[in-house]
């Protein structure tokens, strides 16, 4: 579950038409040729492959007939298994046949939207942090379970033209209410309940936690714990980088997921203040064996997962990502990832989270991304996504 850097700063500004209102999203479909992708001979096919096949595992439990992506842009999940079935006879170290492999069985396309390529990419990580099964001494910060009256209402079941509209709340003397918010939770809305999985001994560090949507916890006997999304309290995520630089707190031009922890932990009342402005709250689960898990229910990789708006573009989809390094941006970042997440800021036809995986490194990656770009949708040749617009 992703929300990287940009849940966490300002968002990028609108698209205008004739100087009025924000133009609506539209997914825009270019056909292109596999010459057409920028340094696409040089990936390393097979470790695209290896992430590919996460996603096709995840598909084996879903009806044949369930469409992929908004109209059925990436066909059906029938469509998907012969696919699928042909990935499985690969080997993972075998770059060539790999990209063989994606050169056979997928067409590129360039997104857009509104005909407009260039979109934003940001990065997320798997953070750590120090926790223990019991309250005491420093461990004071609690990470909740799914509270088992929250309740998520699909409104396409309502109305057919609000598909992959969402609302959460829960029952309340029968009406269907909005959920606490995060300053109500943190002031112990829902205390007593039994709730609390563990308790960490950093309440900016939990915050960032949610921010990420999943994380390893390293508790006081050594053993880790590997925390991944359960759900959200369903209220809009509102960003604290934008909070802080309303206040002059931090300039603009200099905002990072780092500045902003930075400046929370030296101001450390009026930073409790400024992260419970941001109503959303996550609820998490310990996850077994192989992780992080994707909104895809797929296991992510680092370096080759990637998180998209779900609504735009489907989940299993390859995309040839060209934007740029973001601690060289001089270097290019250009590489097959596969679509196997999403997340509250992961809004639009161009837009994406990329991955970093865990560790420092990781974490500097995606605490400075914020890089232009554009991408190229793979879409299975044995589909036609009728989407496809002709115009430059």
């Amino acid at each position: 579950m992703a929300a990287g850097f940009a849940a966490l700063a300002a968002c990028a500004p609108a698209k205008m038409t004739d100087g009025a209102l924000p133009a609506p999203s539209k997914l825009t479909l270019q056909r292109a040729s596999f010459t057409d992708l920028p340094d696409w001979r040089d990936d390393t096919h097979g470790a695209a492959l290896l992430a590919f096949r996460h996603s096709c595992r995840s598909l084996r439990s879903q009806p044949a007939s369930r469409s992929l992506g908004g109209g059925g842009i990436g066909g059906t999940v029938a469509d998907w298994r012969p696919i699928c079935a042909a990935a499985a006879g690969i080997g993972g170290g075998d770059d060539m046949a790999a990209r063989r492999f994606f050169e056979t069985w997928f067409v590129p396309y360039l997104a857009g939207d509104n005909h407009q390529s260039e979109g934003l990419f940001t990065g997320y990580f798997e953070p750590e942090l120090r926790g223990s099964w019991t309250r005491k001494g420093s461990y004071q910060t609690p990470i909740y379970a799914r509270p088992a009256d929250l309740i998520d209402a699909d409104l396409s079941r309502f109305r057919p033209q609000w598909r992959g509209r969402r609302l959460t709340g829960r029952l309340a003397a029968g009406n269907f209410v909005p959920y606490a918010t995060r300053a109500e939770i943190e002031s112990g809305a829902l205390s007593g309940r039994g709730l609390e999985m563990l308790w960490v001994d950093d309440r900016v560090d939990a915050f960032f936690l949610h921010v990420q949507g999943s994380g390893r916890v390293v508790m006081e006997d050594g053993q880790t714990v590997r925390l991944g999304f359960a759900g959200r309290n369903g209220h809009v995520y509102k960003s604290i980088g934008r909070e802080l630089i309303v206040r002059g707190a931090i300039d603009k031009d200099e905002v990072s997921m780092r500045a902003i922890q930075a400046w929370i932990k030296a101001h450390p009342a009026e930073g409790r203040l400024v992260m419970s402005r941001n109503p959303s709250f996550i609820f998490f689960r310990i996850l077994d064996g192989d992780g992080p898990i994707g909104a895809q229910g797929a296991v992510l990789t680092p370096g080759r997962s990637f998180a998209v708006d779900p609504s735009f573009v489907p989940f299993s989809l390859p995309i040839w990502l060209d934007t740029t390094d973001p601690l060289d941006p001089e270097k290019p970042l250009r590489r097959l990832v596969v679509a196997q997440d999403g997340g509250a800021a992961i809004k639009g036809p161009v837009r994406g989270d990329f991955f970093w995986g865990r560790g420092a490194l990781a974490a500097a990656r995606a605490g400075s991304m914020r890089q232009s770009g554009r991408y190229y949708l793979l879409l299975p040749k044995n589909t036609s996504p009728w989407q496809v617009d002709t115009k430059s």
